[in-house]
Parts: structure tokens; sequence; C-alpha cells
């Protein structure tokens, strides 16, 4: 009898809470998300690329984003970086700037910097996707 071996399955990325936790926990995200955006949509340096954006989505996958990533046990609903930001000819410049910015709400949350530190490593490895030029 021959029989044949399922699928298997990749296993699930286990995240370590404690990021979520530190970070001040949902409430926390959801009021640096506001900061953040507001932030972003004041800054000269970026606001143009904002322009087209569905800006309740944006919050609402930008909260979805940084309780995944920081094992909050929220699941990102918004689309892959590089579908995102394609077309938008983003540089180093304005992902610098977006990163001021997320920098400067989280200090308004008096998130400490260490902690920041952990949230902006989870998130560096998303320029490779969203600088175009």
């Amino acid at each position: 009898m021959t029989t044949s071996a399922a699928p298997t399955a990749k296993p699930a990325v286990v995240k370590d809470p404690s990021l979520f936790k530190d970070l001040g926990g949902l409430p926390v995200i959801q009021k640096v998300v506001a900061d953040f955006v507001a932030l972003m949509l004041a800054d000269d340096r970026i606001k143009h690329t904002f322009r087209d954006t569905d800006l309740k989505r944006l919050d609402k996958t930008l909260v979805e984003q940084f309780c995944d990533l920081s094992g909050g046990g929220c699941i990102y609903t918004g689309d892959p970086m590089k579908e995102v930001h394609q077309g938008l000819q983003l540089t180093n410049a304005h992902f610098n700037a977006l990163v001021e910015d997320l920098q400067l709400a989280m200090d308004k949350s008096d998130i400490p910097s260490h902690v920041q530190n952990r949230l902006l490593a989870l998130l560096a490895p998303m320029q490779r996707d969203t600088v175009t030029r």
C-alpha cells in the first residue's frame, strides 16, 4: 500500500510579544500611528506621496503591521510593501523622512529609544521594497 505524504506546512513564525508590551500595547500603537500619519501628512518632504492614499485604510493597516511585527497577535491585512509603493519613485531621502516622522511619533508617546530601535529594526528591511530610485 502506498501512502502519499501530506504537504508540509510552513511553520508559523513565533513572535516575541515583549516588544508589543514594551511599546505599550494596542492603545499606544494606535496613538503612535495617528501621530505618525499626521506628521507624514504635514511633512513637506513626503506629504505628496500620500495624495491618492486612503488614509483610513493606511491608519488601519499601519496599526496592524506594527502590532503584528511586535508580536501583538494582530494580522496584517495590507498589500505587500513592494506593490503599495510601486510607481511612487521613492528615494532613500523619502524613506529617511518617514523614519524620522515615526521616531517623532514614538517620542511623543514616551517610548524609550531602545524600544523604538527594536521596532525600527523590524521595519528597516522594508526599505528594499519601497525605495525605487
